[in-house]
């Protein structure tokens, strides 16, 4: 897999040739097609070649296709991403009750922790305290809910004066955009492992084809929460900057690198951790860097 992300927002033909991606619009530009992890495309006037999404599927390239006001609203993903997928499905549909809530406890209390780190950079501190509190108390699968708790909380504290989740406006636009994207990252590694999106751990929506995805990101939603709060209001790179979240600098496994391949081995350490019904191997992301 790659390493770019390449967003394309202007009026272009994308097409392959040689191994490469072609974007010809006013001037033609060549990206070598193995380096690229995923394409956005925010324009309606952009056409692509048959021949390119063969080559972006063969090579496990995330494809998000963006409406007429430049939001996510589709993507483009492999039917097969492994070379035993059929044995990774018939795994993942045998996975066990226990282990579902174990883990689901684990990725819980993981985005408790990661949203007090957000209060207390925000200096609520008994906000904090709080969540912490939170976080010890969740239980196997959360059957007490600490998670609606803490969520409470840490909007009421993060959102601006007079909004929440639900009004609307720029900051929950910004939100949107940034879970989204995150979503489609989590659904190319899956697929990329040879699992199925539509089976969770947790969410178990029969309308929704990325019930897995949805419970693996959790823990990592803190982090576009960070960077949409941290924007000025209209600002019209918001965009840009909420996909930039994908380069922030990362730990996990004690070694450094980018949350985008940080969320690659976490998604394979979850999926490690239920074939072996052991939750202590989950590997969490930590970003120490958001870039500007």
């Amino acid at each position: 897999m790659g390493f770019r992300t390449v967003i394309v927002n202007s009026r272009c033909k994308l097409e392959f040739r040689l191994n490469y991606l072609i974007i010809r619009g006013e001037q033609e530009r060549r990206i070598i097609l193995n380096e690229i992890n995923t394409i956005i495309i925010q324009s309606t006037a952009i056409s692509l070649t048959a021949a390119l999404l063969c080559e972006l599927m063969k090579n496990n390239v995330k494809v998000i296709f963006c409406d007429e006001k430049n939001n996510p609203q589709s993507e483009l993903i492999p039917y097969y991403g492994a070379h035993n997928t059929s044995k990774r499905y018939k795994t993942q549909l045998m996975w066990q009750e226990d282990t579902k809530r174990s883990v689901w406890r684990a990725i819980i209390k993981q985005k408790i922790e990661n949203q007090a780190g957000n209060l207390l950079k925000y200096g609520f501190s008994s906000e904090y305290e709080l969540l912490n509190n939170y976080k010890n108390d969740v239980q196997l699968g959360d059957i007490s809910n600490r998670e609606g708790h803490a969520a409470k909380v840490y909007f009421n504290c993060m959102m601006p004066s007079g909004e929440n989740r639900r009004s609307g406006g720029f900051i929950n636009g910004c939100l949107n955009y940034g879970y989204a994207i995150l979503l489609s990252i989590f659904n190319r590694e899956i697929v990329a492992c040879g699992y199925l999106t539509q089976l969770g751990i947790w969410h178990d929506n029969e309308f929704n084809p990325f019930n897995l995805s949805c419970d693996l990101m959790e823990p990592l939603r803190p982090v576009v929460d960070f960077t949409a709060f941290s924007l000025e209001f209209g600002d019209e790179a918001f965009k840009k900057k909420m996909v930039n979240i994908l380069n922030y600098q990362t730990v996990i496994n004690d070694k450094k690198t980018t949350l985008d391949i940080a969320i690659r081995q976490y998604v394979h350490s979850v999926m490690g951790a239920m074939e072996k019904n052991d939750e202590s191997l989950i590997c969490f992301p930590k970003v120490i860097s958001f870039n500007e």
